[in-house]
């Protein structure tokens, strides 16, 4: 189907989306793995914790993450494209305690459970900022007071102060919203959008970070 934002890549269609993990996997030389990890670690998940994962993708990282879930936990996954549906379907299939929506993230939606963490991997740098926001709203709907939203995507930098060996994949590979996305302060949008009490880690020369702040 038509992409909504032609200009994004993080809607994956087709054999992008089919496989999907193996590319990333190629295209980072092994070391995406070892990487997400080591970010859901740093999440520091709790055993009961209701999970929103959003832009979900095939569900690799919601696998991760239900490691560290006992029968109390839950996990929803939530993803525009059914054919990454399907392979999350697959993949978490052996799991109770997760499931799969085909919705989008960027209208209004409303969970009925209201989730202890919201989770987002390089999926907001994808969208224009007015629809970022959007989608900010929609995570503050659907968290209970006090619960987290967990972003990991790019950090803040310059393009232009980049070494050229980051500079020219990231500007071959990424799309024009995450150019704009890398040059705003999240902290203070975030604050702005409701968010409290913020708590960051950093991977591949702190290009990259994981964001977590609390819903006031």
């Amino acid at each position: 189907m038509p992409r909504i934002y032609p200009a994004s890549h993080v809607e994956v269609q087709g054999f992008s989306a089919r496989y999907y993990d193996q590319s990333l996997n190629i295209l980072s030389a092994g070391t995406y793995s070892k990487f997400i990890r080591s970010a859901i670690t740093a999440m520091d998940i709790k055993p009961d914790e209701y999970i929103l994962d959003l832009g979900c993708g095939t569900g690799r990282n919601a696998c991760l993450m239900h490691n560290y879930l006992e029968e109390d936990g839950h996990i929803t996954g939530m993803d525009i494209s059914e054919e990454m549906g399907e392979q999350f379907r697959k993949n978490c299939a052996a799991f109770d305690n997760v499931d799969f929506k085909n919705q989008r993230v960027d209208i209004p939606f409303t969970d009925g459970n209201q989730f202890d963490t919201v989770f987002m991997s390089f999926v907001l740098h994808g969208f224009p900022h007015d629809i970022r926001l959007k989608v900010l709203k929609n995570i503050f709907t659907n968290l209970k007071t006090d619960g987290r939203f967990c972003l990991l995507d790019f950090s803040e930098f310059t393009m232009k102060d980049m070494p050229l060996y980051y500079r020219l994949p990231f500007k071959t590979f990424e799309c024009k919203y995450a150019f704009d996305f890398v040059e705003r302060d999240w902290k203070n949008i975030l604050m702005d959008a409701g968010f409290v009490n913020f708590t960051e880690y950093f991977w591949f020369k702190k290009y990259v970070r994981l964001l977590i702040a609390k819903k006031k």
